[in-house]
């Protein structure tokens, strides 16, 4: 694919493809340029959104950012998370969890077991 500008606005390569789907001849594929312009937008603003406002398939734009090595941004994961318990009367708890990756063991003293539980579950989801 070759290089755009990466300070391309939504609006200049809606025109673009605009400018392309009005002079088109049948069922021409669209021309590398403006994939990669599609592909500069979607790092930026996202796969859904820049294929919506392009009238673009989403899963054929992911794919072609895979292929030219500009797959989509990656979050940063957090390093650190701080659980506050609200204050209870309640007794130690503690959660064991198995998954594909492994074991984890939490032990809760005075915290309210089923939020705690919830939560576990939702942070283990995330980094099995």
């Amino acid at each position: 694919m070759a290089r755009i500008a990466s300070n391309l606005t939504i609006e200049e390569v809606r025109g673009r493809f605009a400018h392309w789907r009005r002079n088109r001849q049948g069922r021409d594929a669209i021309p590398k340029e403006l994939w990669s312009a599609a592909i500069a937008l979607a790092r930026q603003n996202g796969v859904n959104r820049t294929a919506v406002d392009l009238h673009l398939d989403a899963g054929k734009l992911k794919r072609l950012m895979v292929a030219a090595g500009a797959g989509p941004m990656k979050s940063t994961p957090a390093s650190f998370v701080e659980l506050i318990a609200p204050p209870s009367d309640l007794s130690n708890c503690m959660i064991e969890l198995e998954g594909r990756r492994g074991k984890i063991r939490i032990q809760f003293k005075g915290s309210g077991t089923a939020e705690l539980a919830e939560l576990t579950r939702n942070f283990w989801d995330l980094a099995s």
